[in-house]
């Protein structure tokens, strides 16, 4: 059995997508929703077919995504998933069901992920798990985890392939219209943001910087255009950014040349001199280190269908 493990506040796209997926024609899951009693996903109302606690027979649980990692999570739903586990079952969480795992302590010891925009906080709120921000899904063996969103839809192709091999994973994609197999990792999804507060001491300088990215500049450099000490710059930038002036800026530089990537046709070698990554060779290496992908993968990922827009 094939269970999904549900309960009040989920979210219905990954519930509702690898739903789908899992009981297509071609697969012999056996599957099963469970919870206790009528559950409000969203704006829709789900009835379980089974309880919670028969989550003990699956062979197979799979965790949707929480809609607020902010609030309480149900203990029921903790204890069960946890039974589950002791039970044998294979665990699976979508996106911010991680944090479930993570309640339950399945993730303790263990390298997991979740949705971008929460892995800071998963992070920080169980220091036992090794949260990996880049990539879309994380297998250990009886427990799996997914990023956000989309990545469910490759964690449930990735079991597919994994219970029934790639033919069948791959007529599975087919008749969702979607990859097989994505490259890369959720960091190419990520947004580099510039903070903004105004009236901050290093706005105007965040400013002046993303004009001369092209320009070979150094730490000395930006604390003279604030006006300050190197040493107070980098307490500024970890307080501000969360990191060092030199990694900031990288990220700046890889944020452009994405930029340019999506929005231009030009080479690749132009690309680079403009992010103020010199050469192409180099950009290619930083670009496959931070993103995930190559640059000219990640141009056709992202790249407007019928080019400039």
């Amino acid at each position: 059995m094939l269970a999904f493990a549900v309960t009040h506040g989920m979210l219905h796209f990954e519930l509702t997508a690898t739903y789908e997926i899992f009981t297509a024609p071609q697969l012999d899951y056996d599957v099963k929703v469970c919870g206790n009693g009528p559950v409000r996903v969203g704006r829709f109302t789900l009835e379980p077919d089974l309880p919670l606690d028969q989550l003990g027979r699956a062979d197979t649980v799979i965790v949707p995504a929480i809609a607020d990692v902010d609030e309480p999570i149900d203990l029921e739903l903790v204890q069960a998933v946890r039974a589950a586990h002791d039970a044998g079952a294979r665990i699976v969480s979508l996106c911010t069901g991680a944090f479930v795992l993570a309640e339950a302590g399945l993730l303790d010891g263990l390298r997991a992920t979740t949705h971008w925009a929460h892995t800071d906080v998963l992070a920080q709120r169980y220091p036992r798990v090794e949260v990996d921000p880049d990539v879309l899904y994380v297998d250990n063996g009886q427990v799996m985890t997914s990023a956000g969103k989309a990545a469910a839809i490759d964690l449930s192709l990735y079991l597919i392939r994994a219970d029934h091999g790639t033919a069948t994973a791959n007529t599975a994609a087919r008749r969702l219209v979607v990859s097989p197999h994505r490259d890369g990792g959720q960091a190419q999804f990520v947004l580099a943001p510039v903070p903004s507060d105004e009236g901050h001491p290093l706005t105007e300088l965040f400013g002046w910087a993303l004009t001369r990215l092209d320009q070979a500049l150094t730490v000395e450099d930006l604390a003279r255009q604030a006006n300050m000490s190197s040493r107070h710059l980098a307490r500024l930038f970890k307080a501000v950014t969360g990191t060092t002036p030199l990694q900031w800026l990288h990220t700046q530089r890889i944020r452009r040349a994405q930029e340019l990537l999506e929005m231009t046709d030009d080479s690749v070698d132009l690309i680079a001199e403009v992010s103020g990554m010199g050469t192409a060779t180099t950009l290619r290496r930083h670009f496959h280190r931070t993103v995930g992908v190559p640059p000219d993968t990640y141009r056709r990922t992202f790249r407007p269908v019928g080019g400039r827009q």
